[in-house]
């Protein structure tokens, strides 16, 4: 049996017009495509076909929250989600798909397993860059931050060179300024 074969859609056997689909999406699902970026996954897949007679319009509709480490502070976060993606299904010859919105089955396929294309919406959909909301607003308070700011470089105005100076350099400085 096909571990992903929930997410079949047979479109042989469909009337002209729309149909729509829902798929729960959990951590097990990243398990089949061995991706372990994520530590809890809650998203929510509504897809709208439209079947017309010579092509399939489908719509991908995703939201829910992906808990996720900070790459700034390693600290585990919500990540809300709400993304969509479109895809057209046309028929020839043989399967193509060269093109990222455009899907080309052989005319004597019945069925499409959407499976990648949801995995796909969920990944590209995340930021690069994942930053916990509390590290932007500054109410987060974890030993990592603490650390970062105790080893940032301190401005200008808050050390002051002059009082640590050996008063020797003060005439070796004057002489370099005295050209």
């Amino acid at each position: 049996m096909k571990p992903l074969k929930a997410f079949d859609i047979q479109f042989v056997g469909l009337k002209i017009g729309k149909h729509n689909y829902k798929f729960e999406i959990d951590y097990k699902f990243f398990e089949h495509f061995e991706y372990n970026e994520f530590n809890d996954v809650n998203v929510e897949i509504v897809l709208n076909l439209v079947k017309k007679s010579t092509f399939l319009e489908l719509n991908f509709q995703a939201s829910g929250t992906i808990n996720v480490n900070c790459d700034l502070t390693n600290e585990r976060y919500n990540e809300q989600l709400d993304s969509s993606f479109d895809l057209v299904v046309s028929f020839g010859n043989e399967y193509n798909d060269d093109n990222e919105t455009i899907l080309i089955l052989p005319h004597a396929e019945y069925e499409i397993n959407v499976a990648h294309y949801i995995y796909e919406l969920i990944v590209l959909s995340l930021p690069q860059k994942r930053v916990h909301p509390g590290v932007e607003d500054g109410t987060l308070g974890s030993e990592i931050l603490k650390q970062l700011e105790d080893l940032s470089p301190k401005s200008l105005e808050d050390n002051n060179p002059k009082e640590d100076m050996d008063p020797r350099w003060e005439t070796l400085k004057k002489l370099i300024t005295d050209k």
